[in-house]
C-alpha cells in the first residue's frame, strides 16, 4: 500500500510539471457582403484592390495606341500593360537600350513608347525583334500547337508604319537566336519576352544576361499561363542558374531583376 501511494504521488507531480496544452484558436469569421466591389475583373485576374493607374491619363492614353496596333486580338490586358509600363519606365533610369523579342504587331512596344517619352530619350534605342510572320514550326511546342500554329499572319509593313515616327526604334526581323547579334545594344535597360516558346525565349535571355543593366526588368510575358508550362519550367531553371528568383504575377507575367 505505501510503495502505491509513493508512485501515485510521483505520477501527480510529474503529470503537474508538463506543461498544459495551449486553448483552441477561435474560429475565425471573414464577413463578405454578397456583391463585392470588384476593382478590376478581366484577362484572368480579379481584385477589390486599389488600381488607380487605370484612370492615369497618360496610360490610358499609352494603352489606346497599343491596343490601336491590334496585337492582343480584341482582349483588353490593361494590368498586363501596365507591368510593361512599369518595367520600362524603370528602364528610364538605367543604362542600356530596350529590347523586346516576340512584338508581333507591337502592341507592347508602342505602349511603353508612349509612357516613357521614348521619342525624346535621343540616347536610347529600342529593338523590335521578331520574325513578323508568326512563330516558326521548329518552335511550337505540342502543348500549346494548336492554339499558335495559325494564330500570327504577316505583320512586317504594319509594324514599319507603326514605329515610323521613331528614329531610334529599331526592327530587327528574323528567328531568335540567329537575328540577335543584329541589336548592337552594348548595354539593356529592359528586356520583354513574348515568343510563345521556350527554347528562343531562353536563348535571348541568355544572349542579354551579361548586357543586362543592374537594377534592369526582364518580363516573361507567358510566364504562368498554363499552355505555356514549359517555359516557366525553363525560366525557373535559367533562374536558379544565374542566382536570382523569377516573380509570379498574377496576370500571369513573371519578371526577373537583374542584381
Amino acid at each position: 500500500m505505501g510503495m502505491g501511494a509513493s508512485l501515485a504521488r510521483r505520477i501527480v507531480r510529474r503529470i503537474r510539471r508538463e506543461p498544459r496544452p495551449p486553448p483552441p484558436l477561435p474560429t475565425v469569421v471573414v464577413y463578405a457582403p454578397p456583391e463585392l466591389p470588384w476593382t478590376y475583373y478581366g484577362d484572368g485576374l480579379k481584385t477589390l484592390h486599389n488600381c488607380d493607374f487605370l484612370e492615369d491619363p497618360l496610360f490610358r492614353e499609352a494603352y489606346r495606341l497599343g491596343r490601336e496596333t491590334g496585337s492582343w486580338h480584341g482582349y483588353d490586358i490593361e494590368w498586363r500593360a501596365y507591368v510593361v509600363c512599369w518595367a520600362a519606365a524603370k528602364g528610364r533610369t538605367l543604362e542600356g537600350d530596350y529590347v523586346e523579342c516576340g512584338v508581333n504587331k507591337g502592341g507592347y512596344s508602342r505602349l511603353a513608347m508612349h509612357y516613357i517619352d521614348f521619342a525624346n530619350l535621343t540616347d536610347k534605342k529600342f529593338y523590335l525583334v521578331d520574325t513578323y510572320c508568326g512563330i516558326p514550326e521548329e518552335c511550337l511546342e505540342e502543348e500549346n500547337r494548336a492554339l499558335l500554329e495559325n494564330r500570327y499572319g504577316d505583320c512586317y509593313d504594319e509594324v514599319v508604319r507603326t514605329f515610323a515616327p521613331f528614329e531610334n526604334a529599331v526592327i530587327v526581323r528574323g528567328v531568335v537566336p540567329d537575328v540577335l547579334p543584329q541589336v548592337r545594344a552594348e548595354r539593356v535597360c529592359y528586356l520583354s519576352l513574348d515568343m510563345n516558346s521556350a527554347a528562343p525565349e531562353i536563348a535571348a535571355a541568355e544572349f542579354f544576361w551579361d548586357k543586362l543593366s543592374s537594377g534592369a526588368v526582364m518580363v516573361l510575358d507567358d510566364y504562368g499561363f498554363s499552355p505555356f508550362i514549359r517555359q516557366k519550367h525553363a525560366f525557373d531553371a535559367f533562374a536558379r542558374a544565374k542566382g536570382v528568383a523569377v516573380l509570379s504575377l498574377p496576370t500571369g507575367q513573371g519578371l526577373i531583376f537583374k542584381p
